[in-house]
C-alpha cells in the first residue's frame, strides 16, 4: 500500500483496538471495500440505516445499552443529520466516534464543493472536536478519537479525507 492511501485493514484494526462493537451506517460509493471488509468481520455488527438522521438515536440506544458503537456518514448525511446529533449525541453527552466522508474535500488544488467547505465550520459551530484522517498513517488519530470522546464525554468526529482503497 502507498503511504497515501487509507486501508480498510488500517481502519478495522482501530476499531478493534478500541473494542467497537456495532457499526452504524449508510454505506456510499466511496466505501464500498470497507463495507464488503466489515461486514465479513464476525466481531462487528453493522446495522444499515436508510437516512443518517437515524445514526444518533440509533447508536445513542446501543451505547446506553453497554454497546461501543461507531457511526460512518458522509459530510452531507451529517448536515442532514443535525438535530439528531444535538439532540441525542451531544445533549445527552455520549462519547460517540462518528466518521464522516469528507466529500468534495481536497488537499492539493481548489476545493469549490459547497459539501467540504462547510463541514469543518460546522463541526466548529457544535463545539464538536475531530481530527482528519487521509490515509494509514493517520490511522492512530481514530484511537485518539475514542480517547477524547471517553474523556470529554462529546461526541467526537473522524473525517476521512479520501477514499478507502481496495
Amino acid at each position: 500500500m502507498s503511504e497515501l492511501t487509507l486501508s480498510p485493514a488500517a481502519v478495522q484494526a482501530e476499531l478493534h483496538k478500541n473494542g467497537v462493537t456495532d457499526v452504524v451506517w449508510l454505506p456510499d460509493t466511496e466505501s464500498g471495500h470497507m463495507y464488503n471488509l466489515l461486514q465479513a468481520d464476525p466481531s462487528l455488527r453493522i446495522i444499515p440505516i436508510a437516512r443518517e438522521a437515524e445514526s444518533m438515536p440509533i447508536a445513542a440506544g446501543l451505547w446506553i445499552g453497554g454497546r461501543k458503537p461507531v457511526v460512518m456518514i458522509q459530510n452531507t448525511g451529517f448536515f442532514e443529520s443535525g438535530d439528531s446529533v444535538r439532540g441525542m449525541a451531544v445533549d445527552i453527552a455520549a462519547p460517540l466516534v462518528i466518521f464522516i466522508g469528507y466529500r468534495g474535500w481536497t488537499r492539493r488544488g481548489v476545493t469549490t464543493d459547497s459539501a467540504a467547505l462547510i463541514t469543518e465550520p460546522t463541526l466548529h459551530a457544535w463545539r464538536m472536536t475531530y481530527y482528519l484522517v487521509e490515509h494509514d498513517g493517520d490511522a492512530d488519530r481514530i484511537s485518539v478519537a475514542f480517547e477524547d470522546a471517553e474523556r470529554m464525554q462529546r461526541p467526537v468526529g473522524v473525517l476521512i479525507g479520501g477514499e478507502y482503497s481496495g
